[in-house]
């Protein structure tokens, strides 16, 4: 039996939820030699490691990656205030990375200076990254536009699931993803891409399964009466089309077939991951590694 638009979009935000804790004990794992050594005696299913493998941080396996609690608290956000709300998730998402959290470590201090004694890594609790840490700095300083203007990874497309399942199919979806994306993230190359993945999702959301959603999202994307236009449209166009054209061509050593394994089962968010300029390549801190 086919699932309703309301039982899609309470699995969106549980299957978010739950991908989430499952990756974390492997979060972080730059090193492919490493990653291939993790999940030799995982396969087929990695999820929910027992022992964390992350070399950044150490977290008890089935908690949230900092992804995971910025959904959360935009989930209590919109729960609490009937919709989006900017005051309420600014004050909510302070007070749950701020001052006397768990991630109140000394190393994930927004005022730690750069140059000092080398980090010894991982840490026992769980990681504030550069977002996080621009968005507390911006908060204590009094500023209106509270949302790290330099950063560009992935926070936004981990956490939307819950302002998506709330306004699918309504006319300011992506007006109200903006808006919370915003809060963390003021940066437009980031705000652009994490309103195309909205799109995505919604259309998933609203129509099931469909193995043409990629496309579709793209003729919205071109399309000049399009909601919530971005002036860098055109960079995610040109970049999602050259990921789709291109996804099967390239070999993963780790996949017996040679193929991202991410690929066989979902090329669309294979595809789409690939959008974002150096993402899969940048550190916790939004630094590049190399």
């Amino acid at each position: 039996m086919a699932l309703s638009v309301r039982e899609r979009a309470i699995g969106a935000i549980v299957g978010a939820a739950v991908a989430d804790a499952a990756a974390q004990p492997m979060h972080w794992i730059y090193n492919l030699d490493r990653l291939r050594e993790v999940l030799a005696d995982l396969e087929p299913t990695p999820e929910f490691r027992a022992d964390s493998a992350n070399p950044f941080y150490r977290r008890k396996t089935g908690e949230q990656t900092c992804y995971g609690d910025q959904a959360y608290v935009l989930l209590e956000s919109l729960s609490q205030c009937g919709g989006v709300h900017v005051d309420d998730l600014t004050q909510r998402t302070y007070k749950f990375f701020g001052t006397g959290t768990v991630y109140d470590l000394p190393l994930n201090d927004p005022y730690r200076k750069k140059g000092g004694p080398k980090a010894v890594l991982p840490i026992d609790g769980p990681w504030r990254h550069g977002s996080l840490k621009a968005f507390l700095r911006n908060v204590d300083a009094g500023k209106e536009e509270t949302g790290c203007d330099e950063d560009c990874q992935m926070d936004g497309i981990t956490k939307l699931a819950p302002v998506v399942a709330f306004y699918a199919g309504q006319g300011d979806m992506l007006e109200k993803v903006e808006k919370v994306i915003r809060v963390t993230q003021n940066n437009d190359i980031c705000v652009a891409v994490t309103l195309a993945a909205a799109r995505i999702l919604e259309h998933f959301i609203l129509n099931g399964p469909s193995p043409k959603a990629l496309e579709a999202v793209l003729a919205q994307l071109n399309d000049p009466q399009r909601q919530n236009p971005q002036e860098l449209d055109n960079v995610v166009i040109g970049k999602t089309t050259f990921a789709l054209q291109n996804i099967h061509l390239r070999a993963y050593p780790h996949s017996a077939t040679g193929m991202c394994p991410l690929a066989i089962s979902s090329p669309v968010f294979c595809c789409f991951a690939r959008c974002i300029p150096r993402s899969a390549t940048w550190s916790p801190d939004g630094e590049p590694t190399g």
